[in-house]
């Protein structure tokens, strides 16, 4: 299932992360019944090129896919989509014009930069699929960001945008291991998701544990990210040993 199409099905959607060249996390993720997988070329351990065999191995796997990048330069952000994916995360925005240049890398000419070059032959040779199938996401992580919200959540062809608490909460003088307990943070979110959904955008989080994407959901939140490859190895290895000793 494409993320567009598990957006439009459900009132939010569950996500798995990857960090690294893991053949079975993905698959993993889909057999636990999540939505999406994301994987991190920000901070993970993955090149494109790792990106590109996960993706043509999920392509019978029923579980939608998003990248995160660490900028909007076009030739990433065309080369994960001729791959396969489903969206683009794009961290750390902070202006408008930020927004717009990752949106104009998804979109071919006269509309955006990007270069036409699919890569695999199930996503077809139609560009107006291309650019249908491909959602773009701004990640809110700083002050700058949050100043620059609503100017942000205007970009025309924005899908959503997607709040990074670690980052946000270090931006606003707080702890990243304790973000979302902290009362400005949780203001900062649900002022995040006010002005997202207003502007007819998907509300994104990543929660990183199953509690605080209960309370991500409660508030509102439509895309939320529970948990990475290796949290989900480290959770469940300590509770067999646990059961074990």
């Amino acid at each position: 299932m494409r993320l567009q199409e598990a957006l439009s099905a459900k009132p939010r959607v569950w996500g798995g992360w990857v960090v690294g060249p893991t053949i079975i996390g993905p698959e993993e993720f889909a057999r636990a019944g999540y939505d999406y997988v994301g994987f991190d070329l920000q901070h993970g351990y993955l090149d494109d090129a790792d990106v590109a065999l996960l993706l043509r191995r999920l392509e019978h796997v029923p579980i939608a896919t998003a990248v995160r990048l660490p900028s909007a330069h076009p030739a990433p952000i065309g080369r994960v989509l001729d791959a396969g994916a489903d969206a683009v995360i794009l961290a750390m925005v902070e202006s408008a014009e930020t927004a717009a240049a990752a949106v104009a890398a998804t979109r071919y000419a006269p509309a955006g930069v990007r270069s036409f070059g699919p890569l695999r032959a199930d996503i077809g040779l139609d560009p107006a699929e291309h650019e249908a199938r491909a959602g773009v996401f701004a990640m809110i992580e700083t002050a700058r960001g949050l100043a620059a919200l609503d100017e942000i959540c205007a970009v025309e062809g924005l899908s959503g945008v997607y709040v990074g608490p670690a980052d946000l909460a270090i931006s606003l003088g707080e702890n990243p291991i304790t973000a979302l307990d902290a009362p400005a943070v949780l203001d900062a979110v649900t002022r995040i998701h006010s002005v997202a959904s207003g502007a007819e955008l998907i509300p994104g989080i990543h929660a990183n544990a199953g509690k605080p994407g209960k309370a991500m959901a409660e508030l509102g939140f439509r895309m939320i990210t529970l948990a990475s490859e290796s949290q989900a190895l480290r959770r469940g290895a300590a509770a067999h040993l646990e059961e074990a000793q």
